[in-house]
C-alpha cells in the first residue's frame, strides 16, 4: 500500500466521488435545540466555523459560549495567535457581546478541546452542571466531535454540528480541496484506532466507507493517516 502523499496524486471525479463517501459519513446531520448550557466552537484552520458559532451564539440561548483551541495540524505549521483568539475575535465581530465568550487557547485536538472546556466550565462554579452542549466544527469531522465528547464528558446530551456547506462548496482558496480530503482520509483512520485507545466511543463504519478511505489511502491521500 503506497503511503507516500509527496506524490500529489491527480484529484478527478473518481478521487471526489471516494471523498463524498467519506464526507457523507462524518457529515451527521443533528438537529439543534432552542436552549442548551453550552456552546462549544472548536478551533481550526478554518474561520467560517467561528462565523458559525457566532450565529448560534446569537440564536440559541446558551449559559455558557466556550472558543477551544491553541495550534492544530493545520495552525501549528502557520504560527500567529490561537485558534480560541482568533476565533473569540472573529465571533466578537460578528455581533457577539465583547466578554460573552470564554477562551480555552491550550488544547491541540478534539480530546483537549472537550477536557480543557470542562474544567474551564467548572471553573466558573455554575450552580447547576452542564446538560446540553453543542460543539461546533467543520463538517467532515462532526461525527469524530460527537463521539469524542460522549468519551471526555460523558453525562451530557451533545450535539454537533456545523457551516451548512457541501462538499463542492466547502473547498477554498484557504482551504485547499487536496488538504480537505487529506484531513478526511486521517479523520476516518481516527473513528477506528481512536475509539480503540479509548479516546472516543465507538462508531459504526460501513463497508462503503471503509472502502473509500483504502482506496485513498493507495491513491496517496495519507499526509494525516497515522502509520
Amino acid at each position: 500500500m503506497n503511503h507516500d502523499s509527496s506524490e500529489h496524486p491527480v484529484i478527478d471525479a473518481a478521487v471526489r466521488s471516494l471523498a463524498k463517501i467519506l464526507w457523507s459519513y462524518h457529515n451527521l446531520e443533528q438537529e439543534i435545540p432552542d436552549s442548551v448550557d453550552l456552546i462549544l466552537v472548536a478551533g481550526s484552520h478554518d474561520d467560517r466555523v467561528a462565523e458559525y458559532g457566532a450565529q448560534l451564539a446569537l440564536k440559541v440561548s446558551s449559559r455558557f459560549v466556550v472558543t477551544s483551541g491553541g495550534y492544530g495540524k493545520i495552525t501549528a505549521e502557520v504560527g500567529g495567535e490561537p485558534e480560541a483568539v482568533r476565533f473569540r475575535r472573529i465571533m466578537e465581530s460578528r455581533g457577539v457581546p465583547a466578554g460573552r465568550v470564554l477562551c480555552e487557547d491550550r488544547s491541540s485536538n478534539m480530546g483537549e478541546n472537550i477536557q480543557f472546556t470542562h474544567r474551564l466550565i467548572d471553573e466558573q462554579q455554575p450552580t447547576t452542571p452542564v446538560a446540553h452542549a453543542v460543539v461546533v466544527t467543520k463538517p467532515y469531522m462532526k461525527r469524530r466531535a460527537l463521539a469524542t465528547a460522549l468519551k471526555q464528558w460523558p453525562g451530557v446530551e451533545w450535539v454537533s454540528t456545523a457551516p451548512d456547506l457541501s462538499f463542492e462548496e466547502y473547498a477554498s482558496t484557504e482551504v485547499p480541496e487536496r488538504r480537505m480530503i487529506e484531513l478526511m482520509v486521517g479523520d476516518t483512520q481516527r473513528i477506528e484506532t481512536y475509539a480503540a485507545k479509548g479516546f472516543q466511543v465507538p462508531q459504526e463504519i460501513p463497508s462503503a466507507v471503509t472502502e473509500a478511505f483504502e482506496r485513498l489511502v493507495e491513491l496517496g491521500f495519507t499526509r494525516f493517516v497515522e502509520r
